[in-house]
């Protein structure tokens, strides 16, 4: 075979193989699992149902993006900027997002579970029905965000911001609130069996014990 005609097949074929892997490119971001996209911007980008499990993603501008049911298992999103992208039935099991700005995301049916929002932004971000047991939201601004029928089993939410939060019908078991503000709060038929309320403000809060304290 000619050496000219070798080449040519041999390039045809990686891209064939790139394609059945579903890798391509996104504004120089290699769009696959495990890939390093830090400090870029993808701000609006269509990513829906990519593979970007264990990839890095830190200080990237996402704001925007369409990202639902995108695989981020054990992503690194520190810092992030997701701002009113779609993330929902996203798959973020033990991803890493402290410090992400996720105000206005929508995050509904996501699978969260272990994933770190320490010191997050969450404000008005949709997580309606979301998985989220042993999250944790320390420090983190919820104010405004829904969060009905969620699982948040022994979630953390110490010293979080939940100002204005719905969580109607979440399941809260176990869950720490110490020293968090749920002024304005709605926690409606949500299950608080040994929830934790330690030095936590619940002014106008409905559906929050009457006598705070550890455990419910």
């Amino acid at each position: 075979m000619p050496k000219k005609t070798l080449v040519a097949l041999l390039a045809v074929l990686s891209a064939t193989s790139a394609l059945a892997q579903g890798s391509r490119t996104v504004d120089g971001c290699n769009i696959r699992r495990g890939t390093f996209c830090v400090n870029m911007t993808l701000a609006g980008a269509d990513l829906r149902g990519a593979n970007l499990a264990n990839s890095q993603f830190s200080r990237s501008n996402l704001s925007g993006a369409k990202l639902a049911e995108v695989n981020l298992v054990d992503a690194n999103l520190t810092s992030t900027d997701l701002r009113q992208a779609d993330l929902t039935k996203a798959v973020l099991r033990n991803a890493k997002a402290r410090g992400a700005k996720l105000a206005g995301a929508m995050l509904a049916g996501a699978d969260g579970a272990g994933a770190t929002f320490q010191n997050a932004d969450l404000s008005g971000a949709d997580l309606t029905g979301a998985r989220l047991s042993s999250t944790d939201f320390a420090n983190a601004t919820l104010t405004s965000a829904r969060l009905d029928e969620a699982d948040l089993q022994r979630a953390n939410f110490r010293a979080a911001n939940l100002t204005g939060a719905s969580l109607v019908g979440a399941d809260l078991r176990g869950t720490n609130f110490s020293h968090a503000t749920l002024n304005g709060a709605d926690l409606t038929g949500a299950k608080l069996d040994q929830a934790i309320f330690e030095g936590t403000r619940m002014a106008g809060c409905t559906g929050c014990p009457e006598r705070p304290g550890a455990p419910q």
